[in-house]
């Protein structure tokens, strides 16, 4: 059956009403940045961190405003999110204070400035601000981010409870209303004593739900996305023994690099 013209402007419209152009425009952009050069050596890693899946799950859109908490010197997840973000949206990035004494938050910080200087084409309107609990939590102005993401840090912060929750109240506070939260980390199982693993990296998923609705948040899904059932969690150098750290070297690394990156949660909350 062959549309007149008129008809097929009313079907357009009608499609655009319903938001799917939108919808199929947002994944052509989020496949162009994900396939493009910047990221050839970071895209090997895509198969064990599902970028695309991950944050279409987080709701994250070009419009929006995103805070991404501690992206480390390497950058990963920036790499994909600023060029996103560029042109309609904005990206915040929750670093190290630049007067940190600390030589492994001095290392870190610098790697990403170098890495965000190099490029100024994709990563010139990154916007910073610092972020290091319990004491450092101002994240910027009450209700001001739609978005919210963290990969794998909250197990960074577990030796202090209260570092924990400053960490989950500052990111409540810095959401709108109805602004989400993405959370990923290293997910230890439920039926395992916590003091088997030994701080390695790992944290049960009920923790983490724990206290982000201790800050406030509702649970609003969980995913599988990045869960791995080949990881026990029970490595000799924690979640580090895996790649793409390898902190054994060589000692297994065929077995390690079968296993793969870690057994991760994938968790959204939603600021109530």
């Amino acid at each position: 059956m062959k549309l007149s013209i008129k008809a097929m402007i009313s079907v357009v419209a009608v499609f655009i009403t319903m938001g799917l152009f939108t919808q199929q425009l947002e994944a052509s952009s989020v496949d162009s940045v994900l396939s493009a050069k910047h990221r050839a050596e970071s895209s090997k890693r895509d198969q064990y961190r599902h970028p695309k899946e991950t944050l279409n799950f987080f709701q994250v859109q070009s419009n929006h405003t995103v805070m991404e908490i501690w992206p480390g010197g390497g950058a990963w997840y920036t790499e994909v999110l600023a060029p996103y973000l560029r042109d309609d949206g904005q990206l915040i990035a929750a670093q190290f204070n630049p007067e940190t004494t600390s030589s492994y938050q001095q290392k870190t910080l610098k790697k990403f400035n170098a890495k965000m200087a190099a490029d100024p084409a994709l990563y010139d309107k990154i916007k910073m601000t610092v972020f290091n609990p319990p004491s450092e939590v101002s994240l910027g102005a009450a209700g001001s981010v739609d978005r919210v993401v963290t990969f794998r840090n909250v197990h960074s912060w577990i030796r202090d409870e209260a570092g924990v929750a400053a960490a989950f109240k500052a990111f409540y506070d810095v959401l709108k209303p109805g602004g989400k939260l993405g959370v990923t980390d290293h997910r230890l199982p439920e039926d395992m004593d916590s003091s088997e693993d030994g701080h390695g990296g790992y944290l049960k998923q009920s923790y983490v739900i724990e206290m982000a609705e201790a800050a406030g948040f509702k649970l609003e899904a969980s995913s599988e996305i990045n869960a791995n059932a080949k990881d026990t969690a029970t490595h000799p150098k924690g979640v580090w023994t895996l790649p793409p750290v390898l902190a054994l070297k060589d000692q297994d690394k065929e077995k390690y690099q079968a296993i793969g990156e870690s057994d991760r949660m994938t968790l959204l909350f939603v600021k109530k």
